[in-house]
């Protein structure tokens, strides 16, 4: 996506054919379960054709995972950029955008998450290191609210992993066509998100449970 992008908008994927054939693959057989072949038919090459691009299977891997989480390393700039500067408006912003990657890039965000032990150790601590940039940005938002009286948890820090742990989640089950609308489940999870780091009595629109 572009610097100039609404980090909201989410179109369609345009994943090169490789990485496009090897998100669907890998979510639906694993990265162990797809051979090169299974890559090369999907993307409509020959193996060889597949080589020239690739390596191996394993720089794919790494290629698709690595665009994937700087999609949702850009939408999370883009998040706190656009919101007012306090910590409040912030936190919001930056779980909104956390919970609608995992909404709207699902199958991506599935695929990273369970392919993580897959990656080899060089392009593992290459991707932790992006995943840690990310989390860090919670952190931060985090530690800025309860300096300043916003935010009312001892243990920032866990609330953050927590925090995170449940937009991640969000992946596993959330459908497009599900009986949830997508402002009513943004609002039940800000919520949540709120409750975790010590702010409680309203819902995240604003309006008084």
């Amino acid at each position: 996506m572009s610097a100039e992008s609404d980090w909201r908008e989410y179109g369609p994927l345009e994943f090169p054919r490789i990485l496009d054939a090897a998100l669907q693959a890998f979510y639906e057989h694993g990265y162990h379960g797809t051979t090169t072949r299974d890559l090369a038919r999907r993307s409509g090459l020959s193996v060889p054709g597949v080589y020239h691009y690739y390596p191996s299977k394993q720089d794919i891997l790494f290629d698709l995972m690595t665009v994937i989480i700087d999609e949702l390393l850009v939408r999370s700039r883009q998040a706190l950029a656009t919101a007012s500067a306090d910590p409040r408006s912030q936190f919001d912003a930056l779980v909104e955008s956390l919970l609608r990657f995992h909404m709207y890039r699902r199958t991506g965000a599935m695929v990273s998450t369970a392919e993580l032990r897959s990656l080899e150790p060089d392009n593992r601590a290459r991707y932790v290191a992006k995943r840690d940039e990310q989390q860090r940005m919670l952190d931060g938002v985090i530690l800025d609210g309860v300096r300043d009286g916003v935010f009312a948890t001892a243990y920032p820090k866990d609330a953050s992993r927590a925090i995170a742990s449940l937009c991640v989640g969000v992946a596993s089950w959330y459908r497009p066509d599900g009986t949830l609308p997508v402002d009513a489940l943004l609002d039940r999870y800000l919520t949540i998100a709120r409750s975790i780091v010590g702010i409680s009595g309203e819902t995240a629109s604003g309006r008084s449970r």
